[in-house]
């Protein structure tokens, strides 16, 4: 393939030139008659919009989403905040104290750069949800990405409320900044809207906003962004991102006026190549958001053996799974197929929780094979260790399990499935078939583009690396696509490849 160096258009600050002949050149000759067609200077830093990048304080339309259990790691967040991208910490799924440690962390070491924690909806569980929000406030954290919403919670709009007053002006300022992640318009919609006044009223009437924000919250939305999340890796609706993103942008469009902002949208779920960077922005997107990429570079709060599966994977190589955190509404999520069992006995799983009232009444025969291919220890034992868990985390968990047999069972299934992500994170030998990887297709495309670059080999993949040349790619194939919408044809078709070398690591 030809190298980066040898096509004029990856110098994205300077003006080339499509010359008679298929060549191409960034001086411009005496002779004008020579030209066939132009296309002006774009640095990646002039994709997608403006008012994202003044917003959040980057230099980058580009956000690398939150994988939950720290694998969006602290490390993931200093390294794209240094160079000028926004990264969403994987809070969700993690003690409070690993939290706390990782929001201490990015006080002294990015003071004053954007970062995003990630607020997950745990209907399940409505305590770590609420503990969450009191954490990011107590530590004034200015953004979160909320996913897997489908209703506002109390806790959601606790944190948008709470961080409302009135400019110097009048104006309403909203110090807490709130980047919705959907696949649905009906859930955009209630991110687009103002927060429900009788959820505000409650906040109220608890001490935990004030009159003069319940008073303001008329006048803002509950989002800054909404992330239009298409076929993406862990929770996903799976929908094609041609079809979900135009959808979005216009129910946006539509509610524009209301208000003294105007709602970015975003675009994620299959964005892993440059081509498809460009295209995002091509239909509209403010921003970016990659996230299944990211977690085959090294800073990623995962082991090797996993970034090496993914720095493997084929476009088939991906599979839908019960979620651990929604098993018993039937919710799935995106997985690695590759080399693990997990989607299948994870789906064992949530086939018997469907067919039995509780443990007991499971026939002895199957739970023989469960106790030994699954769980590899008596239920008993399992049921134990929920305990010590739900003791120190959710203790209200417990309770409800001893007056339901099967929500007893449900717990005793999610160990399975939450123990799963943890073994493919700490890279446990031991349990390797069971290793839960959320991921979606995007690796697949990632990974054929880099098969030809230093990016190939998983430990050359850093972050901020990755983002930055699939900021440039996608400029490099947005000029290339001008010069061929005006006709234009070169010499070498090779040159209309970007293709990172050696020389442009940073």
């Amino acid at each position: 393939m030809t190298t980066i160096e040898q096509s004029p258009l990856a110098d994205l600050d300077a003006a080339v030139h499509l010359l008679r002949g298929g060549i191409l050149t960034t001086e411009r000759p005496a002779d004008d008659s020579e030209v066939v067609a132009s296309v002006g200077p774009l640095p990646a830093s002039r994709l997608g919009s403006a008012a994202f990048r003044e917003r959040h304080g980057v230099r980058y339309a580009y956000q690398s989403g939150a994988m939950a259990g720290g694998i969006a790691s602290a490390d993931l967040v200093v390294a794209m905040a240094r160079a000028g991208f926004l990264a969403s910490f994987g809070a969700a799924g993690l003690t409070p104290d690993v939290i706390e440690q990782a929001l201490l962390r990015f006080a002294r070491e990015i003071p004053g750069l954007p970062f995003a924690c990630n607020l997950i909806s745990s209907p399940s569980e409505p305590a770590l949800e609420q503990g969450a929000v009191e954490m990011f406030l107590r530590h004034e954290v200015r953004c979160v990405e909320a996913s897997a919403f489908v209703m506002l919670s109390p806790n959601i709009v606790r944190y948008r409320v709470a961080g409302l007053s009135r400019g110097p002006d009048g104006e309403v300022m909203a110090a807490n900044r709130v980047i919705a992640k959907v696949s649905r318009p009906e859930v955009a919609a209630r991110f687009l809207a103002p927060p429900p006044e009788s959820i505000v009223a409650e906040l109220v009437r608890a001490g935990l906003v004030t009159a003069e924000q319940a008073e303001l919250a008329q006048f803002v939305p509950v989002a800054d962004d909404i992330t239009a999340e298409a076929d993406s890796g862990g929770h996903t609706d799976r929908r094609p991102l041609p079809v979900l993103l135009p959808i979005i942008i216009r129910q946006r469009d539509a509610a524009a006026g209301q208000y003294e902002i105007r709602v970015g949208v975003g675009a994620a779920g299959g964005i892993g190549t440059p081509e498809s960077v460009a295209g995002a922005f091509a239909m509209g997107a403010d921003y970016v958001v990659t996230g299944s990429i990211n977690q085959a570079c090294v800073e990623a709060g995962t082991s090797p053996a996993v970034r090496l599966a993914l720095a493997a994977a084929g476009l088939a190589d991906f599979q839908m799974a019960p979620a651990a955190d929604m098993f018993e509404l039937g919710a799935e999520i995106q997985v690695l197929r590759r080399n693990t069992m997990f989607p299948m006995r994870a789906k064992r799983l949530y086939e018997l929780y469907r067919r039995y009232d509780g443990v007991e009444a499971i026939p002895d025969d199957e739970r023989i094979k469960l106790e030994g291919e699954i769980f590899r220890q008596p239920l008993e034992n399992v049921w134990r260790e929920v305990t010590e868990y739900f003791s120190r985390r959710d203790p209200s968990q417990l309770e409800r399990a001893a007056k339901d047999p099967k929500r007893r069972m449900a717990l005793l299934f999610r160990w399975y499935l939450g123990m799963a992500s943890r073994w493919a994170s700490t890279g446990d030998e031991n349990r390797r078939l069971d290793y839960q990887v959320w991921c979606g297709p995007a690796v697949a495309g990632f990974n054929e583009w880099a098969g030809s670059t230093f990016l190939k080999d998983p430990g050359r993949r850093k972050v901020a690396e990755v983002a930055l040349h699939l900021m440039k790619g996608a400029a490099f194939n947005v000029r290339a696509t001008q010069l061929r919408l005006a006709g234009g044809s070169i010499r070498d078709e090779f040159e209309w490849t970007y293709c990172p070398t050696d020389s442009d690591r940073q």
